[in-house]
């Protein structure tokens, strides 16, 4: 049956126009790995490729040279600046002086960005710890910013040299060096892992870029955590793709699917919406009245013990669950939440369907017990959790 699938697949696929619907359908119970099928549903699921077949080429190429242009501005400019700033000290301008006051200065914004790039830094090197994958070399290390000609300055060497800067402060202000010192947290999580040779980038570094850029080019809500647990399983199934070919573009187009996505999503990061129709805390509520509908003896349970729905459904939803399963069943599941029409309509009842499968336990349990089933949700079958959902989704 896996064949007839991958053949179901191909034939859709295979038309000069996608039949999104088709598509849809299929994706929804689960897309096979093989042949790069995954990688290239999601880029059609997240807008990012049109379902004209013939417009793929030069739409990939353009979005391409666009992400070499964000690297080169976002990147490699501020890289170089620096770089030449420490050749001829006494030829800066006031304009292009790190002291200089001005808020407009192409330094203050070096500095501003800085801190954005340190929170990046802590949450992409934490990425999957479980797996070797994000702290593994690239193929495809950044050609752009490798290029020994130039030695351009990689944000890595950006964080570290930012690291030590704000120890001296530390040390200096008190006479003794800060216990929290950015160091101190850096140097042994930059110890866990072997520093790669020059030349080669960890694809956890990858995507420090891509959040970085990201963080840049949408001031407005710049970078949360939690982005990098949604930027993840994108960069990783791209970054896996069998195809050399598309593999290798796996940076650009993981940007580009996790722009299209965040601008889907982002109203769950941004805390002054919390309590309008599109904010987190309208979806939260809408778990428990769905629940409420499903299984109301489960529904009146928690609320009678207080569990409010933002204790463990904030998370599983902000982070379409990606914290709650190991990364291949996050990427099941993202396969089924792409494929909604109405998406993420599907995700509220994935979050029913594990309240449901596990209502015995949390039926018996008191507060603490319940509340540890909640954050570290006991069921691992993913299969399970969605064929329930779809019943809940049919039952209505």
């Amino acid at each position: 049956s896996a064949l007839l699938r991958i053949a179901d697949f191909q034939e859709v696929l295979g038309e000069p126009t996608v039949a999104l619907a088709k598509l849809r359908d299929l994706c929804f119970s689960g897309i096979p790995f093989d042949g790069g099928l995954r990688c290239l549903c999601w880029k059609i699921l997240l807008n990012y490729l049109p379902l004209e077949k013939a417009s793929w080429s030069s739409l990939l190429k353009k979005q391409r040279d666009l992400y070499s242009q964000f690297l080169k501005e976002m990147i490699i400019q501020p890289g170089i600046a620096k770089a030449n700033l420490g050749v001829s000290r006494e030829d800066v301008t006031l304009e292009d002086h790190p002291l200089n006051p001005n808020p407009d200065s192409r330094w203050n914004t070096y500095f501003k960005d800085n801190e954005v790039l340190l929170q990046i830094d802590k949450d992409v090197r934490r990425l999957y710890p479980d797996m070797a994958f994000f702290q593994r070399p690239t193929d495809y290390p950044c050609l752009l910013i490798l290029d020994p000609q130039n030695e351009f300055e990689t944000l890595r060497k950006r964080v570290e040299q930012t690291t030590l800067k704000s120890q001296t402060v530390a040390r200096n202000r008190s006479g003794v060096t800060n216990v929290s010192s950015p160091l101190k947290t850096t140097s042994n999580s930059l110890s866990e892992y072997e520093v790669l040779p020059n030349g080669c980038e960890a694809h956890w570094e990858v995507v420090e870029r891509i959040l970085f850029i990201y963080a840049k080019l949408n001031p407005g809500i710049a970078y949360v955590q939690g982005m990098n647990e949604i930027v993840g399983p994108l960069y990783y199934t791209f970054a896996t793709d069998p195809n050399s070919e598309w593999k290798e573009h796996a940076e650009a187009d993981t940007f580009f699917c996790f722009t299209n996505l965040m601008a889907e999503i982002r109203d769950n990061f941004i805390k002054s919406l919390d309590d309008s129709q599109c904010g987190i805390t309208y979806k939260m509520e809408k778990v428990y009245s769905t629940l409420k509908e499903k299984d109301v003896e489960l529904y009146l349970k928690l609320q009678e013990q207080n569990i409010k729905p933002q204790f463990f459904a904030f998370r599983w939803l902000t982070l379409l669950l990606s914290q709650e399963f190991l990364l291949p069943d996050v990427i099941r599941i993202w396969d089924s939440l792409f494929a909604d029409d109405k998406r993420f309509d599907f995700l509220l009842l994935v979050c029913c369907a594990m309240l449901t499968l596990i209502r015995d336990q949390l039926l018996e349990g008191d507060f603490t017990l319940n509340m540890r089933l909640l954050q570290d949700y006991p069921i691992s079958d993913v299969h399970l959790i969605l064929k329930k959902a779809k019943e809940l989704q049919d039952s209505k």
